[in-house]
């Protein structure tokens, strides 16, 4: 009880109405479902899998059983008429979709019902279900369905249960069970009234499924431009009506950026999906400290002041072999993609000098092709919710013209990835190359070859719980950068736990290591799971990248989540770190909160130029 009193404490209230359930009883939701409890207590690894999914033992008696992970649940129904459609929303506390007949205790109760709003039913019909009332059943639509739930912060978990009719044999009932996050986050910090600053997110305002991010910073010492006084808002629309267009409006002026922007935004969002593109235009203005690569002791800064406008068009074609398994999952896209970048303000510029800031008009065209399909999984990214893993491949060709004030240039590129489960159980593997350059006359300027390659094992058994070993391996090489266009390795870029401004050059090489327990207790209703990581990496100045001292940082922690929360993952960490130049000690400390990470997906947007990080 005390943990949610503590829990409690930390949230504020709002004022809100609970929809009403769309079934009043539980028995539809066991229907071709066992004793789960039952059946997982047989052995050790069952009992560990349980313990991780639910925090209690509520039920007794028959409650829902978890599908295999890398089974279709819905292959059996394909064809049937769905005949009506359910929306069960649970609580956002003491609830699960794995067991719908949990009701938890009071004080979930209570925090569930009085201090959120669920998900206005209608939205969820609207915006968010891929099938309708009359329409065949297509076991792929219904499990892309789950995975665009799912994907959703204001959603913790998503299940599609196919209930067949016993009068009518060739239709089905349709029950969505959903789980929506707390949709409230607070953020600030105060060291006197002269200095503090204040945050609120709304991820789900009043069941709309929009989301309001505000913030504010005084620092009343600040004798930057724009420095007393900070402030933030951005405002998303995840889905406009049945589009599924995103829209999202920013405003934000903070002492180093500011920023006015709409973004219109339509993703191919499964293979089913025709077209895709975007819109956006807006207004930046920045202010960062940039070392000159050939000598890391002269810091310019660089300020900035620019308007853009960016639009993009895809679509999206069948597989010409319809009748073969590739073309199941198999798309070929074609897209088109405009920009304006349109400088008031930047460094000096010249036909061979800071070609990032020229302005410029582009015009690209892609063709690729790709193959995804997914699995579902836990314990990657999550700590207990549902994954979706992307499985599949793709490659991608992209030409173009870029028009700017010194002239034409062409652009050729090509970017492949792919990822796959490995066979005899050894775990993930995804790799991902780019290769892309702008050329005149003949000549190569302002190029960049990179390649990735991530490993994720499966999950290991230990005692009660489990633990996963991840590899990240990523190197860069630039071709004719500029003096301010450069790589950097410190930070999530290759040396985890440290912010320098002087491992920078035009090629790097960064291997990582990281071995993750997840733990079968719990504080305060957050998961834990603790981390050790390794992490070594390589970059040039002007020399040669085998000339690179090698950087390193070793060290261990532990991260704290609870997944019906949207809050940032809370770690702490602590690293040891050698050859890191101007480095006060080798020893730091950090509490910060970690956005969970997703891994990448296999469908194709707009044409891009290869990136150089």
């Amino acid at each position: 009880m005390c943990r949610y009193l503590l829990l409690f404490l930390m949230l504020s209230f709002a004022a809100s109405a609970q929809n009403p359930d769309s079934l009043d009883t539980h028995s539809r939701d066991s229907i071709r479902y066992t004793n789960l409890k039952a059946r997982m207590s047989k052995t050790k690894f069952s009992r560990a899998v349980y313990r991780l999914l639910f925090r209690d033992v509520y039920n007794q008696g028959k409650v829902t059983e978890v599908k295999e992970i890398e089974t279709n649940p819905f292959t059996a129904y394909e064809g049937m008429v769905i005949r009506k459609i359910y929306i069960r929303q649970l609580n956002i506390l003491g609830e699960s979709v794995y067991d719908t007949t949990r009701k938890g205790n009071q004080l979930e109760r209570f925090l569930s019902k009085s201090v959120h709003t669920n998900t206005r039913e209608g939205i969820i019909r609207r915006s968010f279900l891929l099938f309708s009332e009359g329409d065949d059943i297509q076991a792929h639509v219904l499990k892309d369905t789950e995975r665009l739930l799912r994907s959703n912060r204001m959603f913790v978990d998503a299940r599609i249960i196919v209930i067949p009719r016993k009068d009518v044999t060739w239709m089905a009932d349709i029950m969505v069970l959903i789980q929506d996050s707390w949709s409230l986050n607070f953020s600030g910090g105060f060291s006197s009234f002269n200095k503090f600053r204040v945050g609120l997110e709304n991820i789900n305002v009043r069941g709309t499924t929009h989301s309001q991010r505000t913030a504010i910073r005084w620092d009343s010492k600040d004798t930057a431009k724009n420095g007393k006084f900070q402030f933030r808002a951005i405002y998303t629309i995840p889905y406009i009506g049945k589009t599924f267009i995103t829209a999202q409006a920013s405003l934000i002026l903070e002492r180093d950026l500011r920023e006015q922007s709409i973004r219109f935004n339509r993703r191919f969002i499964t293979t089913e999906t025709k077209y895709a593109g975007a819109l956006e235009f807006g207004h930046y203005k920045t202010r960062q400290m940039k070392r000159e690569l050939e000598s890391k002791d002269s810091v310019t800064l660089l300020l900035t002041d620019y308007k853009y406008y960016d639009f993009w068009i895809g679509r999206a074609f069948k597989f010409p072999f319809a009748n073969s398994k590739l073309a199941q999952n198999s798309r070929i896209v074609t897209a088109f993609r405009h920009n304006k970048y349109d400088y008031d303000k930047r460094p000096e510029v010249a036909p061979n000098l800071n070609k990032n800031y020229w302005n410029r008009t582009a015009t690209l065209v892609s063709l690729g092709f790709s193959n995804r399909n997914y699995k579902r999984d836990v314990l990657i990214y999550g700590f207990g919710r549902t994954e979706d893993v992307p499985v599949g491949s793709l490659i991608a060709l992209t030409i173009g013209r870029e028009n700017t004030e010194y002239g034409a240039r062409g652009y050729g590129g090509i970017q492949f990835a792919s990822g796959k489960y490995l066979p005899h159980n050894l775990g993930y593997m995804y790799l991902l190359g780019n290769f892309g350059s702008y050329s005149k006359n003949g000549t190569a300027q302002q190029g960049v070859i990179n390649g990735e390659l991530n490993y994720i094992s499966n999950l290991i058994p230990f005692r009660y719980s489990f633990f996963r070993q991840f590899v990240n391996i990523k190197f860069a090489k630039g071709i004719n950068r500029d003096p301010l266009d450069y790589l950097n390795i410190s930070g999530d870029r290759g040396i985890r736990g440290i912010n320098n401004d002087r491992l920078i050059g035009t090629k790097k090489l960064t291997i990582g290591t990281e071995t993750v327990f997840f733990s079968d207790k719990s504080l305060l209703g957050f998961r834990i799971a603790y981390f050790v990581f390794a992490d070594i990496g390589l970059v040039n100045g002007v020399p040669h990248l085998w000339k690179s001292p090698l950087y390193q940082g070793y060290g261990l922690g532990l991260r704290l989540r609870n997944e019906n929360l949207t809050f940032n993952t809370l770690q702490l960490r602590f690293g040891y770190y050698v050859n890191i130049p101007e480095l006060s000690s080798p020893t730091r400390f950090a509490a910060s909160g970690n956005v969970p990470l997703r891994l990448r997906d296999f469908d194709i947007s707009a044409p891009a130029i290869a990136p150089f990080q």
